[in-house]
């Protein structure tokens, strides 16, 4: 998957479904596409708006939704609940929890929440 496959998946056709599997490729290239964002409008929020973060702020609560959902897809393809997102309130030990079981391989073939997307993607 692709840098505008991803943002395009997560954004239009995925926007608030949490149900099925995200692979790695589309997990991390929403991230990066929500951090470059993020980073961009900051800087334009600082020479509009000084420290008031209104451009920032009104992306952020626009992808909110889809990245938590994204977030649990990756999740699910790792064979964990989506559930497990609430770990991140464990300070910095939940952080460094999920974002090491973001970065392991899905499992191979189907499981309960779907079937393997990248098996889906070489047929």
């Amino acid at each position: 998957m692709d840098f505008q496959t991803a943002i395009r998946t997560c954004l239009q056709e995925k926007y608030a479904t949490i149900d099925g599997r995200a692979r790695r490729s589309e997990y991390w290239w929403f991230f990066l596409f929500v951090f470059l964002a993020n980073t961009v409008l900051s800087i334009v929020d600082g020479i509009l708006f000084g420290d008031a973060q209104v451009l920032g702020g009104i992306f952020s609560l626009a992808v909110l939704v889809p990245a938590v959902c994204v977030a649990g897809r990756r999740l699910h393809d790792t064979g964990r609940s989506a559930w497990w997102l609430l770990i991140c309130f464990v300070p910095v030990v939940g952080a460094l929890v999920l974002i090491w079981w973001f970065i392991q391989r899905g499992e191979d073939g189907a499981n309960e929440y779907g079937p393997d997307p990248l098996a889906d993607a070489a047929a």
